[in-house]
This record gives C-alpha cells, sequence and structure tokens, in this order.
C-alpha cells in the first residue's frame, strides 16, 4: 500500500500532467486556427486574381474561354477553402465563370459583368477578416 505522501505526489504529478495537456491543446488549437488563416488568406487572393484576369475586349472566345479555365481553377480553390462562406463565394463565382457563353459577352455583356462583378463583391466580403 501507498503511502499518503506517495499519494498525494501521484495526484499532484498527474493534475500537471493533465493540465499540460490542457495547455499543450490550446496551443495546437491556435496553430491550426493561424494555419487556417494562412491558407484563407491565401485562397482569397489566388481566387480574386483569378476572377480579375478574365475579359479580354478583343475576343469574345477568349474571354469565354478564359472565364471556363477560372472556373475550373476556382473550383479545386473552393475545395481547399477551409472557411465555408469563402468555399461558397468561390463556389458561386466559378458557377457564374463556367456558364458565361460567347452570346453572353457579345449579347449581353453589361449583365454578365454585371453578374460576375456582384459574386467578387461577395467573395471579397467573405474574404474580409
Amino acid at each position: 500500500m501507498r503511502s499518503p505522501v506517495a499519494l498525494a505526489l501521484s495526484a499532484v504529478t498527474l493534475a500537471v500532467v493533465v493540465s499540460g495537456c490542457g495547455a499543450a491543446q490550446e496551443v495546437a488549437d491556435t496553430a491550426n486556427a493561424i494555419s487556417n488563416t494562412a491558407t484563407t488568406v491565401q485562397v482569397c487572393t489566388d481566387a480574386l486574381s483569378q476572377a480579375g484576369r478574365i475579359f479580354d475586349g478583343g475576343s469574345p472566345e477568349r474571354t469565354v474561354d478564359s472565364a471556363h479555365a477560372a472556373a475550373g481553377s476556382l473550383a479545386d480553390l473552393a475545395a481547399s477553402a477551409a472557411d465555408t462562406t469563402v468555399n461558397q463565394a468561390i463556389s458561386a463565382l466559378a458557377a457564374t465563370l463556367r456558364d458565361v457563353t460567347v452570346d453572353d459577352v457579345i449579347g449581353r455583356p453589361a449583365a454578365w459583368l454585371a453578374a460576375k462583378a456582384d459574386q467578387v463583391a461577395a467573395l471579397t466580403s467573405a474574404c474580409a477578416p
């Protein structure tokens, strides 16, 4: 049988270990939050960059091709977004770009650009801290 002193030391040791595990978990949680924030910032930067390189005033076909290529890249970025709101905003922008046609660019350029601008604004808002 253990002495009362040994039992007290065991209890103190257990308390230190448990509190140390809690502190370690807090550090790990903070590190994960920082990592997710850094990832979100990078995803937002990449997504906004993709959205800004679409319109080619000289060729509606190139504009549509660029929009479709950007939509694919944005879908990949959305999958890597840790933040659900950012993911949804990127996915909505990708859908807008994926659905554009040459007729949209030629016949309704203002409407298409307005829809794209609305999606970019939503993404910018989702990315704001």
